[in-house]
């Protein structure tokens, strides 16, 4: 197998400020540092990032939060969440009954068969005993609070569409062993276990992850498989991790040969060793994301034929030269730092990479100033966000 090996990535510098003035879990400096500027100031609003200038200069953030909805870009576009549903409030972070959920807990909004656009009253940390089966036209939107979801099992899609992931602390996700959950596609209890992923994305479509800061769990950051296509991955920042995205079940799942994912704006910081990228099959547009630390290994990686156009970005693939050297592998404007270079393969012309087009990327100037936003954000009611 032929690796090409990057000794560092482009560094970008972060300003500091505090998350919460309550934090229920110490954060690691690292995302306490990257906890962004949280707010834009009244004479830069603009960030050059297409999706936070669509509704973060609103200082009625809080009112409107479901233009939100109209934001997004990039293959998950038209993951509205639940731009016309009712909000839920959710207020208890404690109680987490697997069968029959408790009203005001996340875990009794995610199952719903109504859509709802779920916000939450106040900071918390949320353990859940099982992983949270999450139905379709659902918005988690942390925007306002430091929420976290640590120390269990995490995220699951299963089968469902149109769900936004926002601003979400997810960390030191555990695997969970055979449980009883209620699961929303069909209503009744299954069997259920996990792998220990923040976010795993199965069998679904239509989903924006969107400002969440990830790290340290047990099996991937983010997953996507068993046929799962037309998904944004934006705006994130990852850090502190070994294998980081799976994008594909296996080489001889064929059905990921349709899947379409966007990764974009998102800051892959320090204590990263692989996968920041890897994907089978399918289609992949990496656009404007910054890779700042990472430890050792490769970046964007695949196998099965997959159609990768990188865009603005810092990268590295591996696979036997054997293998990759018929695949579509495309880079345009990508910034090279530090020895870092990439060998295309495949046609050339840009007919071969529609499928893989889903975007304008934007100049790698402007990358920094777009990735210093990634991440969680921490904003203030009647201000900017």
């Amino acid at each position: 197998m032929t690796i090409f090996y990057l000794l560092s990535l482009l560094l970008c510098s972060h300003a500091s400020s505090t998350f919460s003035i309550h934090a229920p879990r110490k954060m690691s400096e690292a995302v306490l540092e990257h906890s962004t500027r949280r707010q834009l100031d009244t004479e830069q609003r603009a960030t050059g990032n297409p999706i936070d200038d669509c509704w973060r200069c609103d200082p009625e953030w809080e009112s409107n939060r479901k233009k939100l909805a109209d934001c997004a870009v990039g293959f998950g576009k038209d993951a509205i969440g639940v731009q016309d549903g009712e909000i839920y409030v959710v207020t208890d972070s404690v109680n987490d009954d697997l069968i029959s959920p408790t009203p005001g807990t996340l875990r009794h909004a995610a199952i719903q068969p109504e859509p709802l656009w779920i916000i939450f009253d106040h900071d918390m940390v949320i353990s859940l005993r099982a992983q949270l089966l999450v139905n379709s036209y659902k918005t988690i939107d942390g925007i306002g609070h430091d929420i976290q979801i640590a120390n269990g099992p995490c995220i699951t899609l299963r089968n469902v569409s149109n769900v936004i992931i926002h601003n979400i602390y997810i960390h030191d996700c555990l695997p969970s062993g055979d449980a009883m959950v209620w699961n929303p596609l069909p209503q009744y209890a299954i069997s259920s276990e996990s792998d220990g992923d923040a976010i795993s994305i199965f069998g679904s479509r239509d989903v924006w992850i969107y400002h969440c800061t990830v790290e340290n769990c047990y099996d991937s950051l983010i997953d996507a498989t068993y046929g799962s296509t037309s998904i944004t991955i934006s705006n994130n920042y990852m850090l502190h991790h070994n294998e980081v995205m799976l994008m594909g079940h296996s080489d001889e799942f064929l059905d990921d040969k349709n899947m379409q994912v966007t990764i974009a704006f998102n800051n892959f910081g320090e204590g990263l060793v692989q996968r920041m990228l890897r994907c089978r099959h399918g289609y992949f547009h990496i656009v404007n994301n910054v890779y700042i630390g990472w430890e050792m290994y490769y970046a964007i990686g695949g196998s099965a034929n997959p159609t990768i156009n990188s865009q603005g970005n810092v990268k590295k693939r591996e696979s036997s030269f054997d293998e990759w050297r018929s695949w579509n592998w495309r880079s345009e404007g990508d910034m090279m730092v530090n020895g870092a270079f990439f060998t295309p393969s495949g046609e050339e012309g840009p007919e071969s990479y529609m499928r893989a087009s889903s975007m304008v990327a934007r100049p790698t100037s402007l990358v920094t100033k777009t990735v210093q936003y990634a991440g969680t954000l921490s904003c203030r009611k009647g201000y900017g966000c």
